[in-house]
């Protein structure tokens, strides 16, 4: 399994950014997919998951509201969109595949992306 994190950048408190993850290879009868990140000093954390089967998402509570995760079965690709960015929000972000979205919930992730650098300015 091959994950591949794009759509980082630099962007202004308030900003919008979307982050793209492309996965290949094999694929389990039911997974989820979704995002983490890590901020400097601070522990990776879960930010957003959607199980692949039935389109089921969660979000952790510091980013509901404010970013979407959706995806392309046909282009096996999951996206984050992340809106009303604060400086809060700046960190390296990762991509994930988990058997399941309970345990990604919790911070499992069975394959990772490499990370993909957000940074807002206040």
């Amino acid at each position: 399994v091959q994950l591949q994190a794009s759509g980082g950048g630099v962007v202004q408190s308030a900003g919008s950014l979307r982050l793209s993850c492309q996965f290949s290879g094999r694929t389990f009868g039911s997974y989820a997919m979704g995002w983490f990140r890590r901020a400097p000093g601070k522990a990776r954390e879960f930010v957003a998951g959607i199980n692949w089967r039935d389109d089921t998402t969660d979000y952790a509570a510091s980013v509901k509201g404010r970013f979407t995760i959706s995806r392309n079965n046909a282009q096996k690709t999951v996206d984050l969109q992340m809106t009303n960015l604060t400086p809060d929000d700046t960190a390296t972000y990762y991509c994930a595949v988990a058997i399941s979205l309970s345990p990604m919930t919790r911070g499992r992730g069975d394959y990772w992306g490499q990370g993909t650098q957000v940074t807002v300015s206040s």
